[in-house]
């Protein structure tokens, strides 16, 4: 429990660390979210490969996704994604109805501006991850009401099974 409370900690500082020291023509620009979106990036490289070490090949796309909102998930935030869709074409829905970094605030709707903040970071984590398990891709996020909140990973280009690396 501990080492929950202390990475939620960290995450907001983190988040604050990269408002504050950024001038004001940075946060409209966006490079704030993409500078927290490029920690989770590496962050979300160095997980898997320290996670995946000891795991068979997956077979397929839907397997990685499965082991990233089972495993990864719930190694990270301490539960499972909720709830996994696709289309079977590259698009990955992931849904957390009560996503850890969006629990502190306040479930109002006058915090939804600022959530796209606290969710960059993870967006990276997702991307990393999948990028180093051969899957390139983008990673957006979604809150219509909060904590719950939507991650949606649209793969770009073809997956890279270890199978065809030689």
């Amino acid at each position: 429990m501990a080492d929950e409370a202390l990475f939620l900690l960290l995450h907001n500082e983190m988040v604050s660390g990269v408002y504050k020291s950024a001038e004001q023509g940075e946060v409209e620009n966006g490079r704030c979210i993409t500078k927290l979106e490029n920690m989770g990036f590496r962050v979300g490289q160095g997980l898997i490969e320290r996670f995946t070490k000891d795991t068979a090949r997956f077979k397929d796309e839907l397997d990685i996704m499965k082991f990233i909102c089972k495993d990864f998930w719930t190694t990270v935030f301490k539960k499972q994604i909720d709830n996994l869709r696709t289309n079977h074409q590259g698009i990955y829905v992931l849904q957390d109805n009560k996503f850890r970094l969006l629990t502190q605030m306040s479930a109002g709707k006058q915090y939804l501006e600022h959530a796209s903040k606290y969710l960059a970071f993870t967006c990276g984590l997702i991307r990393g991850g999948l990028s180093n398990l051969g899957i390139k891709s983008i990673v957006t996020a979604e809150v219509s009401s909060m904590p719950a909140c939507k991650f949606q990973g649209q793969r770009v280009g073809n997956w890279i099974s270890p199978a065809n690396i030689h």
